[in-house]
């Protein structure tokens, strides 16, 4: 019954306009209390834990930024700085603990974005965010290349995270390295007035520091990024048995400049987007608004969520993948949110690269209605999930898919909780110069999976999803995406880039005091000791050794994996429990 009202309320979601209630601000300061509180978009950290801060600021000048860095050199607070979305994972952006944090937020530092229609760049501030940048690109006739499929983040975030699309064509899939130019404030000696501004590009060996820096070098004050003449994109999705795709990959993503793969392995699918670069002549007037991004009605996001938390606790699997199954079902039938014009009418959807490389909509609706909100908006209880994302070298991948594959046939249904979101969705990255960039052309996995409310409560199927995660950082080496995960994917990551030591130089350099980093900045880049308390595998704070690590009381305890044999998994056992 509860699948039926979803499905029910979904359907009218794509056919009644309403208004949405935006996102919420990530920074809350309460009246009458000192200091502020810092979110994330998700409204949570990995670890539950807050962030605090201090002080906030929201600079709006060039020159407030060279007084807030100057201020804090001279009086040696700590710095971090958050942009208006805050839309990631981890705790880069999280001050450090004590009285003298300083957060600055970029959200009114927006006001510039200047296009060079000659030289083919666009530099803006680094409030600026992704879908006015983009507008304003169209609508000088040129387009950019990259960008990442949700639109909810600001130039300096681009930057800073390591944000991307999809491609091994031209300068590839990430952000950063379509950048040009980078000005960034960092502290100064005290006769250069405790704060300089660093201008980079290339023929400066501190521009691959600071093209993915993840907010520990500086304050990035303004980003160049080089252009195209504007062009469409021409997009297919193809969905298919998913027999042979770890040896198709290759050649999807060489054959098609933007491509990328859905793998749905519970229903041996795998939907390969044909995407493409075509002439702006080409007739079409498409636009890219993914299911996922749209803004939906708050008691259908209200129902998806009660009715897998009920599946969960029932731990019915059928269940789920009947959802999983309903919920492919209808991305097929709507072309995942593409749309030829006001409706998706068949394909090819073919439109201008700024309609079609990225999405966003439930970010920019009114608030005089509150009826609709993005999915995961955390006021409203909708969805809520963790995202796994993690990066091989491209000769690795197969290995990896052909391990999942071992393990999902031993019994396909398991992998349903993973389909019920976006499958397996295989991307793109070329080779990077960045310091902490991608060494190598490299494939990208993002996976989303059911969170519980509580820290405490183990989920359905947990050592599965366990069991590939640790797979893919562990025995394959995978790299992190640096906006996302849980704390495991971070283990060791400083042995994962040769030019790690050069990104700790450039720090060091650009700032000496480590004004911009906090403690978890620095659990992340430089590691910690392993957790190990109760619950901890629960959230991916540890690798279970011990069944404390589970919830035995749940019926959960440490085991190792079924074809991975070296993972250390929380498996239910029925057998605990009679």
């Amino acid at each position: 019954m509860a699948l039926l009202l979803f499905l029910t309320l979904w359907s009218l979601t794509t056919t009644t306009t309403t208004q949405a209630i935006p996102p919420p601000p990530p920074i809350q300061c309460t009246a009458g209390t000192t200091g502020c509180t810092l979110h994330n978009s998700y409204g949570i950290w990995g670890d539950r834990k807050d962030c605090f801060a201090h002080q906030v600021i929201y600079p709006t000048t060039q020159d407030q930024l060279l007084s807030i860095v100057a201020n804090a050199t001279k009086h040696k607070l700590k710095l971090k700085v958050v942009s208006k979305f805050s839309h990631t994972i981890p705790k880069f952006a999280c001050p450090a603990i004590g009285d003298s944090s300083v957060l600055v937020s970029t959200e009114k530092y927006n006001s510039n974005v200047d296009v060079n229609v000659d030289g083919l760049t666009v530099t803006a501030d680094a409030g600026v965010g992704l879908r006015d940048l983009i507008n304003k690109v169209e609508e000088a006739g040129l387009s950019l290349a990259a960008a990442p499929y949700w639109e909810g983040v600001s130039v300096g975030g681009l930057i800073s995270g390591g944000a991307h699309g999809s491609s091994w064509w031209g300068k590839g899939g990430a952000v950063h390295d379509h950048a040009v130019e980078i000005d960034m404030v960092v502290p100064a000696i005290e006769t250069q007035g405790f704060a300089k501004i660093l201008h980079l590009d290339a023929t400066n060996q501190l521009f691959n520091a600071a093209k993915l820096s993840l907010g520990t070098l500086g304050i990035i004050c303004k980003v160049t990024l080089s252009l195209e003449k504007g062009f469409k994109r021409s997009i297919t999705l193809n969905f298919t048995d998913d027999g042979g795709v770890e040896d198709a990959f290759i050649t999807h993503a060489k054959a098609h400049q933007f491509g990328d793969i859905t793998w749905y392995p519970s229903r041996h699918m795998a939907v390969y987007r044909h995407d493409d670069q075509v002439p702006l002549t080409t007739k079409g007037d498409g636009t890219n608004d993914f299911l996922g991004f749209q803004s939906n009605l708050i008691a259908v996001s209200k129902s998806t969520r009660a009715t897998e938390k009920a599946l969960e606790k029932a731990k019915n699997v059928n269940g789920k993948c009947a959802m999983a199954s309903s919920f492919i079902g209808y991305k097929k039938l709507t072309a995942n949110g593409l749309k030829n014009n006001l409706i998706f009418t068949g394909y090819p959807v073919i439109g201008r690269q700024g309609k079609m490389q990225t999405s966003g909509s439930c970010l920019y609706s009114p608030s005089s209605d509150i009826a609709t909100a993005c999915a995961w908006d955390p006021r409203i209880k909708g969805l809520f999930f963790y995202e796994t994302t993690a990066i091989f070298p491209a000769e690795r991948f197969r290995d990896f898919i052909r391990d999942v594959k071992e393990l999902r046939d031993l019994n396909p249904d398991n992998f349903c909780g993973v389909d019920i979101y976006n499958g397996l969705l295989i991307r793109f990255i070329k080779a990077s110069t960045a310091y902490l960039g991608q060494p190598v052309d490299s494939v990208v996995v993002d996976f989303n999976y059911y969170r519980a409310d509580s820290a405490m409560t183990p989920r359905l199927n947990q050592d599965v999803m366990e069991e590939v995660e640790q797979m893919a950082f562990l025995k394959y080496g995978a790299r992190p995406h640096w906006a996302k995960n849980r704390k495991i994917a971070f283990w060791k990551v400083d042995k994962k880039y040769k030019k790690f030591s050069n990104f700790v130089a450039a720090k060091m350099k650009m700032d000496p005091q480590n004004l911009f980093s906090s403690e978890w900045s620095d659990e992340l880049l430089f590691g910690s000791k392993e957790e190990s308390y109760d619950g901890c595998a629960l959230e991916g704070e540890c690798v279970c050794s011990e069944h404390r690590h589970c919830s035995p009381t749940n019926g959960y305890f440490c085991g190792y994996g079924h074809v991975y044999k070296e993972a250390r998994v929380c498996r239910y056992s029925e057998s605990s429990q009679s």
